[in-house]
């Protein structure tokens, strides 16, 4: 592994390599192909915005990854992945957006070269990059091999990050806090909303310092008023105005690494309701951080967040957090573990949690989170530094 341009070490991706192979092992799985460009980065590095057509990363149990794609976007496999040259694979661009042919024909060509015509092989079957015209075309053309679901083995590897990953996510922190400090003080009635999206996205590209600022894998949330009542509304051209909160969801991105963090802010006195469950809600993140160490269960955080929202009358309901750290568009969550009161997962060092407890009530909404790092020992880490309160100008 001697490519200079892939964000990690050798060591690093051999790690990640290593729990893999372990995992397709246990699984029975000859040779993975995954599809899922975060799961592809976390392999090789790769990095670029083609997830709109087919590719993905072949992975045996020996020998290094192989990268495959549109032959165009081999160019940059070649600027950001560890492997070298002769395990980048190209497909011809007769096979794009075609409809006389389709490029999983080309891969199962590839995967009965590499001596696997008749291996059992994993797909991402759930995945929004993985689709059922995709997964008809390589079943039919590798007939004596057998496809099995493999969605999610690659994320649940992903799940303790190492020293080098944290490092990356802090620096996210760091441009969360700024976009985030932004927002709440551009704040005021007759705003447009655009306006303030527009400064919110030039601070992330900026970033902080020598820090630079990627693409975050979810746009800006910014609902205000009303709209603030459904958790995933973007922006418009309305002005802000007095009497109505505004939501900011929001997350610094370096080298595709995130740590989202919201807050709210109410622009005049806001309502007694309001009031007392931004007061909740800032008591039951301070619970879940307290119960978020290592040896207890994700379910422990989300348990002792409802305690004090129960006392105000407040059921949310649904979960409250889920994994974080290396994402492509739509998504920053891992999709592994989920803090709501059936998961049991174990909290393990290095863990590392977009603890979001959104209230959307009737007619307004509210949002303060924080991004965790569950620690050795004590209560987690929260990664951010910004007042958990609601914020309020009059």
């Amino acid at each position: 592994m001697g490519r200079d341009n892939a964000p990690f070490g050798a060591a690093e991706y051999a790690r990640r390599i290593g729990k893999t192979r372990q995992a397709m092992e246990q699984s029975g799985i000859d040779l993975l192909f995954v599809t899922d460009p975060s799961n592809q980065a976390w392999l090789t590095g790769y990095d670029g915005w083609s997830f709109y057509v087919h590719q993905g990363v072949i992975l045996r149990q020996e020998g290094d990854a192989i990268w495959w794609g549109r032959s165009q976007d081999a160019n940059g496999a070649r600027r950001t992945v560890w492997m070298e040259d002769d395990h980048i694979y190209g497909y011809a661009d007769h096979f794009v957006q075609s409809t006389e042919r389709h490029a999983m024909q080309e891969l199962a060509g590839r995967i009965s070269e590499l001596g696997y015509a008749k291996a059992r092989i994993g797909v991402e079957m759930d995945n929004y990059y993985y689709s059922a015209k995709a997964h008809a075309v390589l079943t039919a053309d590798l007939p004596n091999a057998t496809l099995v679901d493999a969605t999610g083995l690659v994320n649940w590897q992903r799940l303790i990050k190492s020293e080098e990953e944290i490092t990356f996510i802090r620096k996210a922190a760091r441009i969360s806090e700024h976009i985030v400090e932004t927002a709440i003080e551009m704040a005021r009635p007759g705003l447009r909303k655009n306006e303030l999206v527009g400064e919110i996205q030039r601070q992330a590209t900026l970033g902080v310092g020598e820090d630079w600022g990627d693409y975050p894998a979810i746009v800006p949330l910014t609902p205000s008023g009303a709209d603030a009542s459904a958790p995933h509304l973007t922006w418009n051209g309305a002005p802000m105005r007095e009497g109505e909160a505004t939501f900011f969801e929001l997350s610094g991105c370096y080298r595709r690494y995130h740590a989202p963090l919201c807050r709210t802010v109410h622009l005049g006195k806001p309502p007694q309701q309001m009031i007392d469950a931004s007061a909740a809600l800032t008591e039951g993140l301070e619970a879940g951080l307290e119960a978020a160490r290592a040896g207890n269960r994700a379910c422990d955080i989300a348990n002792a967040l409802n305690g004090p929202l129960a006392r105000v009358g407040i059921d949310r309901g649904g979960r409250c957090g889920y994994p974080i750290g290396l994402s492509y568009p739509p998504d920053w969550g891992e999709r592994t573990v989920s803090l709501r009161p059936t998961d049991e997962t174990v909290l393990q060092p290095g863990m590392t949690f977009h603890f979001m407890p959104g209230l959307w009530m009737d007619d307004w909404g509210l949002e303060t989170t924080e991004s965790i790092l569950i620690r050795e020992s004590g209560p987690a880490e929260a990664l951010c530094n910004v007042a958990r309160k609601l914020f309020v100008k009059e």
